[in-house]
C-alpha cells in the first residue's frame, strides 16, 4: 500500500464554479487541493503549508495574481505558479512570466491543458541539485558567470520562451541545453537546429514535416523538428538567420501549439518549449525589418545574455586548465602544462570567437607543444588581437580603458618580476612601490 503524502496544490480564484472545476479535477489526480478566494486567503495559506504548485487567478478581489506571483519569488521561488488568465490577454500572461510565473492557462480552462500544465510542474527537479549542476557545467566563478547561474536557475523553472543572445562561440547553446536540463522537461528531446544552415526550400518541411510524395524526393511521411521536440524543447541558433516567409509559419506554429506537416490535411497538437539564440542583434534585425516583430515579441519574452570571454578574463585560467585535462584524456597523453608566459597571453587575448576559439587555440597548442609545456609561441594568437608580447594591440581594440591599464599593469609587474625571480620586495623597488601596495596588486590582478 502505498502511503506517501499528496502533493498539495494551491487554487487561487474568487470564481467558486472555476475553483470547484479546479479542486475535481486534480483530486482524480491523486492531488491534495486548498482553494482561496483572494490575495489574503492565499498568502495566509502560503504561510502555513508547504505546496507544490500554485494556481492563481489574475484578477483578485483585493489584488492581483501577479502580486502573488511576486510574493512567492520573495519567499518560496522554487514553487511554480501558473496564472490564469482572460482568453486572448496575452500581454498579461508575458508579464506574469517575466515576473517568475512558470506557465500560464487561458479561460475558459482546457482540462487537457490544465492536466499537462500540473504533471510538468510536479516534475520540477527539487531545488538542492540545480546549482550544483549547472556549476558542473558552466566553469568559472567570476561575478559574469555567478549571474548567468542564477538566472539559469530560475529560467528552468519556467515555460516562458528565452532569447539567448550573445557572441559566436560564447556558449549559447550549451545555457540552452542547461535551462532544458534542469527544468520538467528534461526527460523529453532537446532538439538543436541551426536555422542558418537549412536551404530555403526544405525549411518548412523540415520545420514541420511532410507527407509521402507531397513533393519530388518525398518518398515516405517524415516528421519535423516540431514534432521530434515535442514534450520537449526545439532550440532555434542562428534565428535571425529565417526567411520572412518562414518566420510567419514558425509564429503561427508557437501561437496555435499545432502544426501542418508539408502535404498534410490535419493539423498536428506539439508541446515544444522554444529557446533561442543569434548572435545577431534582433531588435536592429526588427528595425531593419529583416525579422518580425510579431514574432520577436513571441520569442523575446525574456531575454538571457551570455558574457563575452573578454567580460570574464579572470576564468581563463580556469576554461584552460579544463580543456588540457580533457584533451589528456581525449588523446591517452600526459596533461600539458601552461607556461605563466603563455597564460598571461591567454589573459591579455581579445578572443573575438570566445570560449569556442579558446578550446581550439589550446587544441592547436597541445599537439605542437614540446615537453608536455605550452610556450606563447605556441598558441599562434592572432596578431590582429593581441601584441607580440600577449598584451592588447591598441586603444580601439580594448573593451575599456581600466581592461587596457590593467593589462599594462599586469605585463609590467610581471616584468619585474621575472627580473628578479619573483623577489616580490626587489620587484616592488623596481617599480617604486610600497611592498604593501605591491601585495594588493598581486592580489587584484590574481598573480599572489
Amino acid at each position: 500500500m502505498n502511503t506517501s503524502p499528496r502533493q498539495k496544490i494551491l487554487i487561487v480564484d474568487d470564481e467558486p464554479d472555476i475553483r470547484e472545476l479546479l479542486e475535481i479535477t486534480l483530486g482524480r489526480m491523486k492531488l491534495e487541493t486548498f482553494s482561496a478566494r483572494n490575495l489574503g486567503e492565499a498568502q495566509a495559506l502560503l504561510q502555513r503549508e508547504h505546496f507544490d504548485l500554485c494556481l492563481t487567478d489574475m484578477r483578485l478581489p483585493d489584488g492581483t495574481g501577479l502580486e502573488l506571483v511576486q510574493h512567492i519569488q520573495q519567499r518560496a521561488p522554487h514553487l511554480p505558479v501558473a496564472m490564469i488568465t482572460a482568453y486572448g490577454s496575452l500581454e498579461t500572461a508575458i508579464n506574469a512570466l517575466k515576473a517568475g510565473a512558470f506557465d500560464f492557462l487561458t479561460k475558459p480552462v482546457e482540462l487537457p491543458r490544465l492536466r499537462e500544465l500540473v504533471s510538468s510542474a510536479l516534475r520540477m527537479p527539487t531545488a538542492g541539485g540545480l546549482s550544483t549542476a549547472i556549476e558542473r557545467r558552466l566553469l568559472g566563478d567570476s561575478p559574469p558567470m555567478a549571474n548567468l547561474r542564477k538566472q539559469i536557475d530560475k529560467l528552468a523553472r519556467s515555460q516562458a520562451p528565452v532569447y539567448i543572445s550573445g557572441e559566436s562561440g560564447s556558449g549559447k547553446e550549451l545555457v540552452a541545453r542547461l535551462i532544458h536540463e534542469q527544468g520538467p522537461r528534461a526527460s523529453q528531446p532537446f532538439v538543436p537546429v541551426n536555422c542558418g544552415a537549412i536551404p530555403s526550400e526544405l525549411m518548412e518541411s523540415e520545420f514541420f514535416g511532410h507527407r509521402k510524395g507531397s513533393f519530388t524526393g518525398a518518398v515516405e511521411d517524415k516528421p519535423g523538428l516540431f514534432q521530434a521536440a515535442h514534450g520537449g524543447t526545439l532550440f532555434l541558433d542562428e534565428v535571425a538567420d529565417l526567411p520572412l516567409s518562414m518566420q510567419v509559419k514558425l509564429l503561427r506554429a508557437i501561437q496555435e501549439k499545432a502544426v501542418r506537416s508539408v502535404g498534410g490535411q490535419q493539423e498536428t497538437v506539439v508541446d515544444v518549449r522554444i529557446l533561442c539564440a543569434t548572435h545577431k542583434d534582433l531588435e536592429a534585425e526588427v528595425s531593419a525589418e529583416r525579422f518580425r516583430q510579431d514574432l520577436y515579441y513571441r520569442l523575446n519574452v525574456i531575454e538571457l545574455r551570455v558574457p563575452s570571454l573578454r567580460e570574464r578574463r579572470d576564468d581563463i585560467e580556469a576554461l584552460a586548465m579544463h580543456v588540457l585535462k580533457r584533451l589528456a584524456k581525449d588523446t591517452g597523453q600526459p596533461e600539458a602544462r601552461l607556461h605563466p608566459q603563455a597564460l598571461e597571453a591567454l589573459k591579455n587575448y581579445r578572443f573575438p570567437g570566445n570560449v569556442r576559439e579558446l578550446e581550439n587555440v589550446l587544441e592547436r597548442a597541445h599537439t605542437l607543444c614540446e615537453n608536455r609545456t605550452i610556450e606563447a609561441q605556441d598558441l599562434r594568437l592572432s596578431e590582429g588581437n593581441c601584441s607580440a608580447d600577449g598584451t592588447p594591440a591598441d586603444l580601439t581594440q580594448i573593451d575599456n580603458l581600466e581592461d587596457y591599464l590593467e593589462s599594462v599593469e599586469r605585463k609590467l609587474i610581471l616584468q619585474a618580476l621575472e627580473e628578479t625571480r619573483w623577489n616580490r620586495t626587489a620587484a616592488a623597488q623596481r617599480l617604486s612601490l610600497s611592498f604593501r601596495s605591491m601585495r594588493y596588486r598581486l592580489k587584484k590582478l590574481g598573480l599572489d
